[in-house]
Order: structure tokens, then C-alpha cells, then sequence
């Protein structure tokens, strides 16, 4: 059995991704994300982590972990993110006062939250704050979080889909410290990249893909930690590091860069959206 390190408590989103993908993974819970990484290959096989929601975007702690350090990125995962408003049993919607969750939560159900007139505070994460609902016997407050912590903590669910966009997904990635050997199928790489500081550096990166037909899906540009106003990019696109063309557009990339960091090939994430 697969132990798999996520960042949150029992019920989260992460929990239910990860048990998802993997089946019936050992999971192993950590209260950051930096804890969850460094366990990876000592405490956990693997490490489950959101890089990208599709309302509110990039996970910017996971991306900038994946930057700096050495895990490898070995597979993707896509999660329909479904809000409910969580309470106490026993406790009418009429008297919540205050509603607790992970920030881009309670973004994603601003619209909903702020038509209740309620007092909206950020907390670490999504179940975490139905946990501590639950555990304080606060009867007046209430938490954003999935279905699924509800029944994790034996809460009544006040309202389902908060969320103000239907579409509302939140992919994740699998890490490892080793690197798949080779991606079958339709495959996705990510990689790290610094360009040089010198005019037209990032142009003459992105024609390195098109040179060699290779598709960017995703570009995300992070600073570069210890060096001020000086950026790197977290890239991803379709195919494999064992293809022609992504191999050949490597090759350039690594003559014109200051520097590249190869995150993994692994198998595109089978969903279906809308």
C-alpha cells in the first residue's frame, strides 16, 4: 500500500483526491505544504498537492516548492471542487454569524458568503475549520468545505454548492523523488526555467516549443527567492521527455537559459469538464 503525504486535516479536498487516485493510499497529513514535501521519500512514497484551481489559479507555495526543490512530478489528478456550507447539527442558517475557511474557499464562494451578511475569516484549510468548529462546540459559526469533511466529523451540511462558478476544478499533482521512467500514453512534462536578463530571453524560450511543434498548456512566472525582481517560470506542456520534439526543444532551451530544471513526465489527468 502507498503512503502518500497531503497538507490538511482529515476531510480535505486533498484527502479525497488523493484516496481517488490512488484507491485506498496510507494517508499521512502534514499542516503545510513544506512539511508535507521534505517527508516525501522518508515518511511517504509520494507527496498529493493542488498547483492550479480553475477559478482562483495557482497554488503559489506548491509551485515555488516544486522550483527550488528536488521531487519530481510523476502524475496529475483533476478534482470537481463542490462547496457546502458546514455547521454543528442542530444549528439553522439564520444563526451563523461567522464562516471559517482556506482563503481561495471562501473566494470561490464570495458571491454566496457576502449575500448571508456574515463575518468571512481565512483559516489554514477547508476541513480544518469544520474540525475546529466542531471541537470549540461553536454554534453560531460555520465552514466551507466539501461533502465529504461533513461526514468526516459527523456535521450537518447547511447548503450545498456555494461555489460562484459551476466549473470549479482543482488539479493536483503526485511527487516522488524518482522520476517515471517513461510516460505511456498522452503524457504531460513540467518543468522549471530562469531566462538570461537580456532582451527578447523569454521570446526566444517559448520558440524553442513552437520550433519543434511542442504545445505550452500552462506558463507561470515566480520570483526568484534571494534575487529581487529577478523571475523564473514554471512551465508545462503536452508530451513526453522521451519524445523527438520535446527533446529537441530541451535541447535549445538549455543553450539560451541561465537555468532548467526538468520536474517530470507523467500521464495527463483523464477528466472531463463542464
Amino acid at each position: 500500500m502507498a503512503s502518500v503525504a497531503i497538507q490538511g486535516e482529515m476531510g480535505s479536498y486533498s484527502e479525497l483526491a488523493a484516496l481517488r487516485h490512488f484507491g485506498k493510499p496510507s494517508i499521512v497529513r502534514y499542516p503545510s505544504f513544506a512539511e508535507a514535501f521534505k517527508s516525501v521519500g522518508r515518511e511517504a512514497d509520494y507527496g498529493f498537492f493542488p498547483i492550479e484551481n480553475s477559478i482562483e489559479g495557482i497554488v503559489t507555495q506548491v509551485c515555488d516548492l516544486l522550483l527550488k526543490g528536488r521531487l519530481k512530478v510523476v502524475g496529475e489528478s483533476v478534482l470537481r471542487v463542490e462547496h457546502c456550507l458546514i455547521a454543528n447539527r442542530g444549528v439553522p442558517i439564520s444563526r451563523i454569524k461567522t464562516v471559517y475557511s482556506h482563503p481561495q474557499a471562501l473566494a470561490q464562494s464570495r458571491k454566496y458568503l457576502e449575500s448571508l451578511g456574515v463575518e468571512i475569516v481565512p483559516f489554514s484549510d477547508t476541513a480544518g475549520s469544520v474540525k475546529m468548529i466542531k471541537e470549540r462546540g461553536m454554534m453560531d459559526s460555520a465552514g466551507v468545505a466539501s461533502e465529504y469533511a461533513a461526514r468526516a466529523y459527523g456535521m450537518q451540511i447547511l447548503r450545498r454548492n456555494l461555489e460562484t462558478h459551476s466549473h470549479n476544478y482543482t488539479r493536483f499533482l503526485v511527487v516522488s523523488r524518482k522520476a517515471n521512467k517513461a510516460a505511456i500514453g498522452r503524457a504531460k512534462t513540467s518543468l522549471g526555467l530562469v531566462t538570461r536578463n537580456v532582451p527578447g530571453a523569454l521570446y526566444g524560450a517559448l520558440g524553442c516549443f513552437a520550433k519543434n511543434r511542442v504545445n505550452m498548456t500552462y506558463l507561470q512566472s515566480r520570483p526568484v527567492l534571494g534575487k529581487p525582481w529577478k523571475y523564473g517560470f514554471y512551465l508545462e506542456c503536452e508530451g513526453s521527455l522521451g519524445g523527438a520534439g520535446l527533446r529537441s526543444a530541451v535541447r535549445e532551451l538549455r543553450k539560451g537559459a541561465a537555468g532548467i530544471n526538468l520536474l517530470g513526465s507523467y500521464p495527463a489527468a483523464r477528466s472531463r469538464y463542464g
